[in-house]
């Protein structure tokens, strides 16, 4: 009697719990199908729905007259649907033939069991197109986009490149990112259970929106004129780099921004022909030097070209004026060092005009000395030569300069005309361009316009100026004396006639001092008295002559030969040089 009552007991025990689970039961069924049928219908249709994306095509890059120097090119993507292949064997066969890829690596990934495999990237259209026509059932071709840079070398350090994904890796290209690269879009389509494509059903799209148009100062013509110019001195020379940049000392406009040796835009991951690599670590190595833009990414030591800035400094300081008179005897003994003038035998009394005019050494370490290491340091911070100049490219040098306190009077002396510390070039060109514009600091810059697809200008792209680097006075006085190291002075390789063209040479060492390696340099501007470009020419460790008026000069005068006249700049003949013509 007893076990039979236990038994009840727990029988009815069992039934409520059981009861209780199917209540339970019931209610979360009807929660799950009342509360948030919405989320899992979402969630069973995200199992059924395939996407593919769809690159958006990138806005272009054209120069100032709206030359195309970076578009796009179509291309394929190749992949293949596991669930959806039919004849793996003939799949395999066909995409490695077309493809020109080994077959045991197509075979990979057409037997590999995922939603889709993609095959190649970046695959010719024409080539895509074929694969399509096969009609290989599980086979993608989706269409693309690649860069494409019609003039491949041409700026190709300062264009810079994209990647597989199409976003920029340097120069432009990545500073501009946000401009260029657009919006993707996709392609949605509903499977059954096995994966499979129903069909019937119509994809689902969301277009992609390309990307703006980048509009810079660069001129193509100017630009391929300075490359010419930059290969042919230094296959002369046989240096191992020549950079040549022009830009508008008005308001910071790069008119062209050469680097040669230049590489392959439509080709940047490989190394030139005679340079090999032991491993992929060196390999990259190699790479990155070969895309490093010298005139932003390196610094150097300027030489006398400097002497632009020493001598702005003290002018606007008042410690020399255009009629002192100095004695070279070829040397000048500071502390216990004795250091030398490029002339052996010393330029012997000559007015500080002269002493700009013959570059001599003892002037300037003279005049920079009457200034003081403070207020070279100073002048040195006010000029701008110790931040950046903010150009729009990825990657540029800070300068190299002593701390104030550590500047003593050796030091200085060698401060005056360019030695002992480091500036990028672009650093240089902009500094000397204060001094001869009446004293603003302008951004040097390639950025001009962002323009929409059809061409209308959604923005106008402004630089920060800063004024009063120098007075008028010391400006105007500047430009004078540049001038007459042009018309009478070691610039003298740079004249042109009918043109008033101001500059400086420079020769300067390479440390160490003992492997005897040199950079030359000029730096020239036109007109004189009113400039509208400034040029820079720097050449590395050219073989045989090294002097910057010497080798440098010729190049921007030939450059300048060429782009005052297409710049709408007109020479200036007086009467006897017309009868000449």
């Amino acid at each position: 009697m007893k076990n039979k009552t236990y038994n009840k007991k727990k029988i009815l025990v069992v039934f409520s719990a059981a009861c209780i689970l199917i209540m339970g039961l019931a209610a979360r069924l009807v929660y799950l199908m009342v509360f948030d049928a919405e989320y899992y219908q979402k969630k069973a249709e995200a199992l059924h729905e395939r996407e593919r994306e769809i690159k958006a095509a990138r806005g272009e890059i054209v120069d100032r007259n709206g030359t195309v120097l970076a578009t796009n090119k179509t291309v394929c993507t190749i992949s293949v649907i596991h669930s959806q292949v039919k004849d793996p064997e003939k799949v395999i066969e066909i995409l490695a033939r077309e493809l020109e890829l080994e077959e045991g690596e197509v075979r990979k990934r057409v037997e590999k069991v995922s939603s889709m495999e993609k095959v190649k990237t970046n695959v010719e259209k024409s080539v895509g197109d074929r694969i399509r026509a096969y009609d290989l059932a599980g086979v993608k071709v989706d269409e693309d986009y690649r860069r494409y840079y019609p003039y491949d070398e041409i700026a190709s350090k300062v264009l810079g490149f994209t990647g597989g994904d199409n976003q920029g890796i340097i120069g432009l290209e990545v500073k501009y990112e946000d401009v260029l690269k657009g919006t993707n879009g996709t392609i949605l389509t509903m499977t059954d259970a096995r994966g499979i494509e129903l069909e019937g059903k119509a994809e689902d799209r969301i277009e992609p929106v390309a990307g703006n148009t980048l509009k810079i100062t660069m001129d193509y013509n100017i630009q391929s004129f300075c490359e010419q110019a930059a290969w042919k001195v230094m296959e002369e020379k046989q240096a191992d780099a020549v950079s040549v940049m022009l830009m508008n000392p008005q308001n910071g406009e790069i008119l062209a921004m050469v680097n040669v040796p230049e590489f392959h835009l439509n080709d940047p991951f490989t190394l030139p022909e005679d340079v090999n690599a032991a491993n992929e670590e060196e390999k990259q190595d190699l790479l990155n030097q070969m895309w490093r833009n010298g005139c932003i990414n390196d610094t150097y030591e300027p030489g006398s070209t400097f002497k632009i800035i020493t001598s702005a400094a003290c002018l606007e300081e008042g410690v020399v004026t255009l009629n002192d008179t100095f004695s070279c005897p070829g040397y000048k003994i500071v502390e216990d060092r004795k250091i030398r003038c490029h002339k052996v035998g010393g330029h012997g009394t000559e007015t500080f005009v002269q002493g700009i005019q013959n570059s001599c050494n003892p002037v300037f370490m003279e005049i920079g000395l009457r200034l003081g290491a403070d207020r070279f340091y100073d002048y040195f911070s006010q000029f701008g030569l110790l931040g950046m100049t903010n150009v729009d490219l990825p990657g540029e040098a800070g300068t190299i300069m002593h701390k104030r306190e550590d500047i003593g009077t050796v030091e200085l002396a060698t401060m005056t005309f360019g030695q002992s510390f480091q500036i990028t070039p672009i650093q240089m060109l902009t500094t000397v361009s204060s001094m001869i514009n009446g004293g603003r600091r302008v951004t040097p810059h390639f950025g001009m316009e962002v323009l929409n697809g059809d061409g209308e200008v959604l923005e106008r792209l402004s630089w920060e100026e800063k004024s009063g680097i120098v007075s008028e006075e010391t400006s105007a006085t500047m430009r004078g004396l540049l001038e007459s190291v042009v018309a009478e002075g070691s610039g003298s390789n740079a004249y042109i006639e009918g043109y008033r063209i101001g500059g400086k040479t420079a020769t300067s060492q390479t440390l160490p001092r003992s492997a005897n390696r040199y950079i030359a340099s000029f730096i020239g501007f036109a007109p004189a008295d009113d400039p509208q470009v400034i040029g820079m020419v720097v050449i590395h460790d050219p073989q045989g002559i090294y002097y910057g008026g010497t080798i440098a000069a010729p190049v921007l005068r030939s450059i300048y030969d060429n782009v005052l006249p297409y710049l709408g700049i007109e020479r200036e003949l007086d009467a006897s040089q017309l009868e000449k013509e």
